[in-house]
């Protein structure tokens, strides 16, 4: 026997561990640290591949160390941007350890040229701002009304989101009017418009619900809806908003101030608009529901004139 310095307590007498046992624990240590499992790195990107399962593995340095990173397929194939060696990234994750190999690694959930890293610093410190005012309060938001009369679209005239929303629209439930509020949905000038056309829909009292949208495009592309006054106008709106702003993997402060979001322009049109083959298919449902039990009236009258009926012959 020899005295070890135990990971687990105080210093006791004791086996070795084993390295599986002592991987475990830094493992354990690791996972457990809040501030390791929501953690951005900037770096520069080298030895980057993607393998045949669609993974990507890479290594993120700068002048004093380095630390592996690691990619999954489902992460990798929503990316708009995918390094190649030399890059300067944001890379947004957890630090993990794999334990097979004995090494700590960081397991990317996002992905940012570093160009932007200041825009994400802004993005952050007011997200924490309009969070404590209340702005992205769960209690705050409200229902999608089920059957939508006329719906306000907030976007481009020109966009694609537009053509999406409104193809969506027309296969599931051509029966609603859709009233456009024409704005641009980038630039400087894009911001003060989009809070006008939201205000415009609102002084009307025919519109039911407003969906704020724009396809995908590069984080200063969609920077329009990370604007505070674009956000607090969605907040501020007394008609439901569901906000459908770039790709599943972008979020905005107008996301977060929506009653609900939707991962794109489409998936919005599809949340505000019940599906008619569906509705046919519940009338339908409840048709054949309502014959069955008008028959089922109509066979207790039956049975009851019958036996009646009978009582009256025996009188």
């Amino acid at each position: 026997m020899f005295e070890q310095l135990s990971l687990f307590g105080g210093s006791t007498f004791s086996e070795p561990y084993t390295v599986s046992q002592l991987t475990g624990y830094i493992r354990r240590l690791i996972e457990d640290d809040p501030e390791l499992s929501d953690v951005w790195v900037e770096g520069e990107v080298s030895n980057f591949s993607r393998a045949s399962s669609g993974h990507c593995y890479f290594t993120l340095k700068d002048a004093g160390s380095q630390i592996g990173c690691v990619m999954w397929r489902s992460v990798a194939k929503v990316q708009d941007y995918l390094p190649v060696g030399g890059d300067l990234v944001l890379a947004h994750g957890r630090v993990g350890v794999y334990e097979a190999g004995g090494r700590y690694q960081l397991y990317v959930d996002q992905l940012r040229p570093a160009g932007v890293g200041d825009l994400y610093r802004q993005f952050e410190l007011l997200k924490a701002r309009l969070e404590a005012e209340g702005l992205f309060a769960p209690e705050r938001k409200r229902p999608l009304p089920r059957f939508p009369r006329r719906i306000g679209v907030v976007t481009s005239p020109s966009a694609a989101a537009l053509r999406d929303i409104l193809n969506v629209l027309g296969r599931r439930y051509p029966l609603a009017e859709v009233l456009l509020a024409p704005t641009p949905v980038q630039g400087d000038d894009a911001p003060p418009q989009i809070v006008a056309a939201i205000e415009a829909l609102n002084g009307r009292d025919d519109v039911d619900i407003i969906i704020v949208a724009r396809g995908g495009g590069s984080l200063e592309e969609l920077w329009a809806f990370n604007d505070e006054r674009v956000a607090r106008a969605v907040a501020a709106s007394r008609i439901p908003v569901i906000c459908g702003v770039g790709h599943e993997t972008d979020f905005s402060l107008a996301d977060f101030a929506a009653d609900v979001r939707a991962p794109t322009p489409s998936a919005a049109a599809e949340l505000v608009a019940p599906d008619r083959a569906e509705l046919r298919a519940q009338v339908a449902g409840l048709a054949a529901a309502l014959v069955t039990a008008l028959q089922g009236v109509v066979e207790e009258r039956r049975w009851r004139l019958a036996e009646q009926t009978r009582a009256l012959k025996h009188l």
